[in-house]
């Protein structure tokens, strides 16, 4: 059974659905809104879209959040086998 996503966890998620880039105005809302510096709130989001709960409360989401994710990792890898290679 899963379980329940916090107000917080449900907060950063809509506030991720609601502001997918990266900017300024989006770091002072993070400030402002949930009381947290941008690295915490990324450090959060990062640990919360591996969670069954948080792809069941926005699976569109999550997937998207998973997809770039990976493939960052995958552009990382290939740039550091650019280097050792």
């Amino acid at each position: 059974m899963l379980g329940e996503l916090s107000d917080r966890d449900r907060a950063i998620l809509t506030l991720e659905a609601a502001w997918p880039r990266h900017s300024g105005m989006k770091e002072e809302t993070i400030r402002t809104q949930l009381g947290m510096s941008p690295a915490r709130y990324y450090q959060l989001l990062a640990r919360l879209i591996e969670t069954e709960e948080a792809l069941a409360f926005d699976p569109l989401l999550v997937r998207r959040l998973r997809r770039l994710r990976d493939a960052r990792g995958r552009q990382r890898s290939a740039r550091l086998r650019g280097f050792v290679g």
